[in-house]
């Protein structure tokens, strides 16, 4: 059974930073209740029409919670998750992700995902991070054109997204793994990708039509998770 789309429970989420707060104002997804800057940001054109309540930098610091805020903070409304059945019906790769935990590489992933022309991210309601100011930031504003959607558990998600339109591939370090550059990867793959140095769960693993693994050479035996996800994603989007 999947979950209607559903908003943070929070009234308004804080978005900072020069490319987070631009991207909010072009997407138009959700409502920008107010803006916040230093006086020589609030007079960049990107700002211009908008009503801009002028303040230091100790104001922006409080209103958004870290330092890291680049001079301008903007009041938005909750992020506009969308059903899962939206997220497979666009065309491009799926981004599926199982155990995600840092903030910082759901906003880089984000980032990828909009690069490549995905159709968009699915994330489990238990243990992965809602989208949060600091998701905005690590993504430099790609969050808010990227379509998401929560579901209660990914292994009945794959059950049921898995058929003719759709293919999942899970990613992971096993000794039956495939090369991911030999397996076929297209514009209808959902790609499934773990917790960094734990990989799949074996229930989620199951429930993939393939198994692939990226090479590895060195000592190092992990990529960041961002950059797995890159490799997959412009893999499936690769002309055959």
């Amino acid at each position: 059974r999947r979950r209607r789309p559903r908003g943070r429970l929070a009234v308004s989420d804080v978005v900072y930073g020069k490319n987070p707060v631009r991207e909010l104002i072009r997407a138009g997804r959700r409502p920008v209740e107010r803006v916040l800057a230093l006086a020589d940001v609030a007079r960049e054109p990107w700002l211009g029409g908008l009503k801009v309540q002028v303040t230091d930098r100790a104001g922006l610091g409080r209103e958004a919670g870290t330092s890291d805020h680049q001079g301008v903070v903007a009041v938005a409304g909750p992020y506009p998750y969308v059903d899962v059945d939206e997220v497979l019906a666009r065309p491009g790769p799926v981004l599926c992700l199982d155990r995600l935990q840092d903030p910082r590489n759901l906003g880089a992933v984000a980032r990828v995902v909009e690069a490549v022309g995905g159709a968009g991210i699915v994330l489990p309601d238990r243990g992965t991070p809602e989208i949060t100011g600091a998701v905005c930031k690590s993504s430099a504003g790609a969050i808010e054109h990227v379509r998401v959607a929560r579901i209660e558990n990914v292994a009945s998600f794959l059950h049921d997204a898995r058929g003719a339109d759709r293919w999942a591939f899970g990613a992971d370090l096993t000794d039956d793994a495939e090369d991911f550059r030999e397996v076929g990867l297209d514009r209808a793959a959902i790609v499934v990708v773990g917790a960094e140095g734990e990989g799949l769960r074996r229930r989620v693993a199951s429930m993939c039509d393939r198994i692939v693994q990226i090479p590895m050479h060195g000592e190092v035996q992990s990529l960041n998770l961002s950059v797995s996800a890159a490799l997959l994603l412009y893999e499936a989007v690769r002309p055959q």
